[in-house]
């Protein structure tokens, strides 16, 4: 259930004056006493309701009674994305990361996230909705300290395996989940990418992190971005070219900044451009993805023939 549902039952205890309070609202709507008391801060804070604690009935009223709630309705659905965003806008270690951060921290209060703190020109993550579920999992997870069984790809290939989920961040526009498998000590970092399936499962586990997780608290470096040299079929009118920032143009020719190789590389495949100048090692991993796919076709093909 949304939390604006949980706020407004507050407030109309609070008009009806019964004077509620954080224990009222948890038991009503199951939730923790320290959810509860966040909707209550919301409320006071993000909403600017007047509350007051009479100590006396141990419970809120208005100092204002005219106050009314505002017209902001948000569905669990918006919470999810505005919070991986936020998470997302959170790690982001390029260009303006300073402003972007202070959004972060903006779109932290409409998810109600007590974490740190989001620019004239935003740069834009795409939401995949898989990715947002495993988010959402990974997240229960870590905060119940609850056992995930994960069936995950990569270029070793595909395996399956049970991951103590321990931490989320980002780095170079990728998510990862920091855990470990059986040893404690030994942790690595896993992208949400490459997973296909992810289920929590009914065991727990038990780790002091504030040691353990150190290394990974430590500010994540800043990344240059790679430049690559394309002559396009015309000249483009704007900054990007379908999302890539463009650095500098000289008529059809652009260098576009990228730092996700594998995701420029497919985004190569699927776009019109007349020719990839430079780098020389991107002309060189772009050949040899060219290659193994006319050779997977050329083997499907026989396949078919015979």
């Amino acid at each position: 259930m949304s939390n604006m549902h949980r706020i407004h039952w507050f407030d109309e205890q609070i008009r009806s004056g019964r004077f509620p309070n954080s224990s009222w609202l948890a038991r009503e709507f199951e939730i923790s006493r320290r959810q509860a008391q966040r909707d209550i801060e919301y409320m006071a804070i993000s909403l600017r309701a007047p509350l007051v604690y009479i100590a006396k009935y141990r419970g809120y009223c208005y100092e204002d009674q005219t106050y009314r709630l505002p017209h902001l309705y948000m569905t669990e659905e918006e919470q999810r994305v505005l919070k991986y965003l936020a998470h997302r806008y959170r790690h982001y270690n390029y260009d303006q990361s300073d402003a972007v951060k202070r959004v972060a921290h903006l779109l932290e209060r409409f998810t109600l996230e007590e974490q740190q703190t989001g620019s004239s020109q935003l740069p834009v993550f795409k939401a995949d909705p898989q990715q947002l579920q495993f988010f959402e999992i990974l997240s229960h997870a870590i905060a119940e300290s609850r056992k995930v069984h994960i069936h995950y790809r990569d270029h070793a290939g595909e395996r399956q395996f049970i991951w103590c989920p321990l931490k989320m961040l980002s780095q170079f526009n990728a998510d990862y989940v920091v855990g470990y498998g059986m040893d404690p000590l030994q942790q690595t970092a896993i992208r949400l990418e490459g997973m296909i399936h992810v289920q929590m499962i009914n065991e727990t586990f038990q780790c002091q992190t504030d040691g353990l997780l150190g290394s990974w608290e430590e500010s994540l470096p800043v990344r240059k971005p790679f430049v690559a040299e394309i002559r396009l079929k015309e000249e483009q009118q704007t900054e990007l070219w379908q999302g890539y920032r463009i650095r500098e143009k000289q008529g059809q020719v652009h260098w576009i900044e990228f730092y996700d190789t594998d995701a420029f590389l497919q985004h190569l495949f699927i776009s019109e451009w007349e020719e990839l100048l430079s780098p020389s090692w991107l002309r060189r991993k772009l050949q040899q993805s060219a290659e193994s796919i006319i050779d997977r076709l050329a083997v499907q093909h026989k396949a078919n023939v015979n």
